[in-house]
This record gives C-alpha cells, structure tokens and sequence, in this order.
C-alpha cells in the first residue's frame, strides 16, 4: 500500500485542530482512506476500506461536507495546487486517517515543507514512518485492538507526544505498561483523550492527569461543533 506520487484522498478540509499540543491551530487536515487497526469505537470507520467501487474524483472529494467511504486517488502535484489555491494563509498541515502511515508520506511531507507549511501526522503506531525529519508524531498507540496490529518500536521513537484514548482504568493502565515497555522519555507531552466525551471517561482522564502530571486532550472541536 505504498505510493509516493498519489494518495487515497478521503477529504481534505480547514478547521482549528481539536487536540493535543495544536489546540486551537488553524489547520488543514489531509485524511487518508485505508485502516487496519480495527479500534471499535473509531470515529471514522467510513476510512478503513480501500474500495475502488466507492473512488470518485478528487473534485467531488473537495466538495465533501458529510462522512462517506468515498476517496479520490489523488496525485501529488494536484494536491499542492489545491492546498496553495485553497489555503494559503494556513501554515499547519495535518495528516490522518484511516492510518496514514500505511503509506510513504515522504514526498507528501517534503513538497509541504517547501511551501513553508508545518506537518503533523496522527498515527496508531502500527507501521512504520516514512515522513521527513521536521514532521510532528502524534502518537495515538492503539493496543489489543481487532485488528491485530502491534505497536511499532520503530515507530514510538519518532514519537513527539503520545494520545492515548481512555475509556476505562484498564485503559490507565495499559497506557502506564506502554510507557515503560518502550521506555518513553520523561519529557513526552502524555495526553489523555476521554473516550465520545463521557462524563466519567473525562473525570477518569482529568483525575489520572493531576495524579501523573499528564494532560488532558477533550476534542475541542466536537464541543464547538466544527470539523
């Protein structure tokens, strides 16, 4: 699943990013099509199957207001003209899925960077990173999920903060055993992402964080109303 010169394309839109670090950051998220991982509460389920009955042009891709399992295969060069075009005063580009990285994002990363724009990437951790050395990891690490996949070493080192979904305790304590297993750097921003904004996942995350020094991460743009 590997191409450097087009991508599956599901949408592509400006928003403030909602989470983590770039809270509040004007941003324009590039969402892949295509996910192995399997989380059963994923939020965008439409982006896990690489379907060619549902490709469409990038046009109608462009267009997209609604969640759909629709994508456009999309060539590098047509996807820099629309971003300059549609979005030049934006400096921030953020990547996401599906899981982006189950393909090569270098040449992606690259022609960004050389129009000044910072890229950031959100990732499972379950494939490896093929992206350029500036590019902000967002590291989602998604454990004993459906899917089977399992988290990366070679992935968790890119790593420039970790986000991890919190449900319920045991997912506490997971996070706590992937911190030691991959021997994560003590000055690793940990966020904590309440689960569809519960009540009790989000004074489970806000109680954890105050006994951990983690943050919390409460998906700003869902309590705003916005993409």
């Amino acid at each position: 699943m590997e191409n450097n010169l087009n991508y599956p394309i599901n949408e592509i839109f400006a928003t403030l990013q909602g989470e983590a670090t770039f809270t509040g950051t004007p941003s324009v998220f590039i969402r892949l099509q295509g996910c192995e991982v399997g989380c059963g509460w994923c939020d965008t389920k439409h982006t896990w199957k690489l379907d060619v009955a549902n490709q469409v042009s990038f046009i109608q891709i462009s267009q997209k207001t609604q969640d759909k399992n629709n994508w456009a295969d999309t060539s590098l060069d047509e996807l820099m003209t629309y971003i300059q075009d549609n979005y030049p005063q934006i400096t921030h580009i953020v990547i996401t899925g599906g899981e982006p990285a189950q393909y090569n994002l270098t040449a992606l990363c690259e022609k960004l960077e050389q129009l000044g724009k910072d890229v950031q990437i959100e990732t499972s951790g379950t494939e490896l990173l093929r992206i350029t050395p500036n590019t902000w990891v967002t590291l989602s690490p998604k454990i004993d999920m459906s899917g089977g996949k399992i988290v990366l070493q070679d992935a968790v080192k890119y790593a420039n903060e970790i986000k991890m979904p919190i449900g319920k305790k045991s997912d506490i304590e997971k996070l706590k055993q992937f911190l030691l297993e991959f021997k994560i750097p003590s000055n690793t921003p940990i966020w904590l992402q309440p689960l569809s904004q519960s009540q009790g996942a989000t004074q489970l995350c806000i109680e954890e964080a105050m006994l951990n020094n983690w943050r919390l991460s409460i998906q700003v743009h869902k309590y705003l109303n916005i993409r």
